[in-house]
């Protein structure tokens, strides 16, 4: 089985998923975040989101396919934590400019 290979933003966002400071230096500063029915605009309106919803969920994640997609990457994950239906598969759907994440949608 080959090993999956993410585009460096988006590998450093999935590594990153518990550590707000490193999360903050994947996005652009005017960053869109939809997520969970809520939209964040701006890094630190994401972050701060990101970084309660690892408080309350403790979520991993586990990319395991990516496909582009008019532009975007689409990114399947595996994601477990302290929530309901535990584990599940999200899509993620990354749009990158410059080296950094400027807009993500994520979706179950």
């Amino acid at each position: 089985m080959n090993a999956l290979t993410l585009p460096e933003p988006i590998a450093k966002y999935f590594a990153s998923e518990h550590n707000p400071q490193s999360l903050a230096q994947c996005f652009k500063a005017d960053a869109i975040l939809k997520d969970d029915g809520h939209t964040c605009e701006g890094v630190d309106s994401i972050t701060a989101f990101l970084a309660a919803a690892s408080v309350k969920y403790n979520a991993t994640s586990v990319p395991f396919d990516i496909e582009d997609n008019d532009g975007f990457h689409v990114v399947r994950a595996k994601v477990t934590g302290n929530f309901p239906g535990s584990p599940v598969t999200l899509s993620y759907r990354f749009g990158l400019d410059r080296g950094l994440i400027n807009i993500l949608e994520i979706n179950v």
